[in-house]
């Protein structure tokens, strides 16, 4: 998807130690909190906190999961703890605090088998805590996550200033049957000459795309043109002649080699 909503700030690391979650990226901006922090203040918040209600996400065959949700804007931040840690310890709080002095949405839960969750820990796999993930993503994040809303309602509401109305409504099986094409997992076999001319503005197809797909192609006759403040739709002066340019330049290498 173009746009990130919510940011997983935390990740668990289980092949390197197992005691520890690795959180990336809030680490300025927390700095920043903390020094602002009154004279005399506690570090940490009080044990008042602990006093907020739990809500529970229930989910069918699986635990359900204890989880505390801040409402804010966006981009919202997930913690993710680290082995049977649970969303009480001092990182998930401290960024919870963060998060809620510059009013973004926070996220933290516990997992199956540990803190307030259901569920047995002596039965718990790094599988099943890979699904605890995905269930608090899909169901409890707002943002990009959409394939829920999607499959519900049968169409996508994507928001795109190149709409008159401002949306783009994406039909569910127009979505599922493009699965059938992705092109990028492989080869792909086309063995023409290929120009491939992509605007870095594009807030659309990332730029990088039209590099991949030089990669994948097996032809050998392949260029890269990419126009630095071109966007999506590349239709500014410069850019059609450039593309008529392009087609030109093609024009005369195949009637060269017919000929």
């Amino acid at each position: 998807m173009a746009g990130v909503g919510m940011a997983a700030l935390g990740a668990w690391v289980p092949c390197r130690r197992w005691s520890k979650a690795a959180v990336f990226g809030f680490h300025r901006g927390l700095t920043a909190l903390l020094a602002r922090k009154p004279e005399g203040t506690p570090l940490w918040l009080p044990a008042c906190r602990q006093k907020t209600s739990v809500s529970f996400l229930s989910r069918p065959d699986l635990p359900n999961l204890a989880y505390k949700k801040l409402k804010g804007k966006s981009p919202g931040v997930i913690f993710i703890p680290g082995y049977i840690s649970n969303m009480n310890g001092t990182k998930a709080l401290a960024i919870e605090e963060f998060c809620k002095s510059l009013g973004h949405a926070y996220i933290r839960f516990d997992y199956s088998g540990v803190g307030n969750s259901d569920g047995n820990l002596q039965e718990c796999t790094v599988g099943r805590w890979r699904k605890d993930v995905l269930s608090i993503i899909d169901d409890l994040a707002e943002g990009p996550q959409v394939k829920k809303e999607v499959e519900m309602k049968g169409v996508w509401a994507m928001p795109s200033r190149y709409s008159e109305d401002g949306i783009y409504h994406i039909q569910y099986s127009f979505i599922k049957e493009a699965e059938h094409h992705c092109l990028l997992h492989s080869p792909i076999p086309v063995n023409c000459p290929i120009r491939l001319l992509h605007g870095m503005k594009d807030d659309i197809v990332p730029w990088h795309t039209s590099i991949q797909v030089a990669d994948r192609v097996v032809s050998t006759d392949v260029d890269v043109i990419l126009r630095k403040h071109s966007d999506h739709r590349m239709k500014e002066k410069a850019d059609i002649q450039l593309l008529v340019y392009t087609i030109d330049d093609l024009i005369d290498k195949l009637s060269t080699v017919v000929n």
